[in-house]
This record gives structure tokens, sequence and C-alpha cells, in this order.
């Protein structure tokens, strides 16, 4: 079965990416994707909580849409896809790990029976102020830096910006999955898919998956939810910045002040103008009321 390749929805739509990768059958993609990244072999993988429509239309309401796995090795994999810097992922990541544990504990557990967490947020925009796109985090002691201490908890941050810009080397199959999930570059996708027979079948069954009406509609309206969530979110800052400005200018500050204090560049001075012009108005039109 030929696909197309101009498929509007991609792993990039958190909808599409559980669902993909939590239906049934489908772990074998789940596993290449995990032994290319993580560096192990992997024979059995479980998904933990098989995906359903029902939950994912709850979860589409804005819920976090993430995927769990445990391994035949036991380590609990925790995926999630973020397309928008929310500025709050080092603490969103590190709280749901400590969620996992505390489910995963079960009274009467000793310690050294606890599951490894492994947490790997895929971002859609660049987090670290690093060249490499896949970040690895490791505890270790202050004074030995190669000595790691802490294992119980794992986070991996891939930055999807960051690879497009770089030159993949296309024979490591994390990059073949990387340049599959992110689906810019049409030209690299083909390229993995033909190097990774996997990905081959994986591209006939997102093709196949974003045919289905049910699942393209909760993607569709997962979408719109983020458009209309990052708008309203953008609406609400410029009227703090706004009501920050005015408090500024009554205030008394000077304009080089106020660009410090609120990082405005100095192209962007007009902006001042503007305001000191709205309530210069509203103060003659409320003297014009009052006469």
């Amino acid at each position: 079965m030929e696909r197309k390749t101009n498929k509007k929805l991609n792993l990039k739509n958190d909808i599409i990416f559980k669902t993909f990768f939590s239906r049934k059958g489908n772990e074998k993609f789940l596993i290449d994707f995990l032994n290319a990244l993580l560096k192990i072999e992997i024979k059995n993988i479980k998904v933990l909580g098989e995906v359903s429509l029902e939950q994912l239309t709850q979860d589409e309401k804005g819920g976090r849409i993430d995927i769990q796995a445990e391994l035949d090795s036991g380590i609990v994999i925790d995926i999630e896809m973020q397309m928008q810097d929310e500025k709050n992922i080092e603490e969103r990541t590190t709280y749901y790990a400590a969620k996992i544990l505390s489910k995963e504990t079960k009274r009467g557990t000793e310690y050294n029976q606890i599951k490894q967490v492994i947490m790997i947020n895929i971002l859609n925009y660049n987090l670290l102020g690093f060249d490499e796109y896949i970040s690895e985090t490791v505890t270790v002691l202050d004074k030995h830096r190669d000595f790691e201490l802490i294992k119980g908890v794992k986070w991996y941050f891939i930055e999807l910006p960051k690879f497009r810009k770089s030159n993949p080397d296309m024979n490591d199959k994390i990059n073949q999955w990387l340049a599959f999930i992110d689906d810019y570059d049409k030209e690299l996708v083909q390229m993995a898919e033909k190097k990774n027979k996997t990905l081959k079948e994986a591209g006939i069954e997102i093709y196949t998956l974003t045919g289905d009406e049910e699942v393209q509609r909760l993607a569709e309206l997962r979408e719109k939810w983020e458009m209309d969530r990052i708008s309203e979110i953008g609406y609400v800052k410029r009227e703090v910045k706004q009501s920050i400005l005015k408090k500024l200018i009554k205030m008394g500050k000077n304009h080089e002040e106020i660009m410090e204090i609120m990082d405005i560049p100095k192209e962007e001075e007009h902006i001042i103008n503007e305001m000191e012009e709205k309530l210069k108005n509203n103060v003659e039109n409320q003297d014009e009321i009052e006469k």
C-alpha cells in the first residue's frame, strides 16, 4: 500500500502522536524509536493505558497528552510532544516524573525495587543554549562531574528546530526517526524511509491513521484548541504589558528607564510614545467632560 507524501497531519500533532504509538499492534514502531534514542536493545514493551478515542476526546480539551510504557527491563518511559514553549517544561516534566514514581511505588516496596523512569520531551522549539539537539540529563557530584550518582530518573530533551538546522547523519537511526517525526524536510523523510523499513511501514500506518475521520476530527480540534489557547495567552500578556507600561509612565519614568525595565528594544520605542499620547488624550477628554 502506497501513501501520499503531502499528509496534512503528522506526529507533531499530539493526538496523532499518541494514537500512532499507543495503538495495539504498533509496538514495533515505539520499540524502534526507543532503541534508536536510548541505544539499548528492547525486545518487548507494554504501553500503559491503551489508547481510546473516548479518552482522547477528554484529553484534547486541554489535558496533557503523553505516552507511558514499560520496557521488558522494568524501566518506565514517558514521552510527550510539546509544540509551544510555555516556559515551564522543566517544572512540568519534573512534576510528572515524581507522579509516575509515586504511582509505581506500592506500599511495602523496597527502595532498590523502585522502577527507573525516563522522561522524553520532544520539543518543537529551542530550550537549551547548546548546539546539540538531543540532550540527556544525569545527576552528578559537584566536584566529580564524571560520577553519576542518582539514576532513578533521567530526562531527554529533543529540540526539533535545532535538528532542522543541522546536517544529520542519516545512517544514524535516531536521525531517521527525528526526520520522520518532524516531517519538515520531505527529502530527509524519504531518505529515512529508504534506510529504515520500519519507518516505511510507519508512514503507511500514519497515512491510514490520518484517513480515519474520527481521529482526524480530534487532531484538528486539538490544533484549534492550541491556537485558541496561544491567542488567549498572547492577549493576556499584551494586557499585562500595557498595564505595566501605563504605571511606569504615570510614575514619571523616562524612556530609557522604561525600555530597560520592560526589555523594549530601541526600534520599538514608539510603543511608549503611543501610550503617552493615549494617556494624554484620555486626560484631555476627561477634562472636557468635567467642563
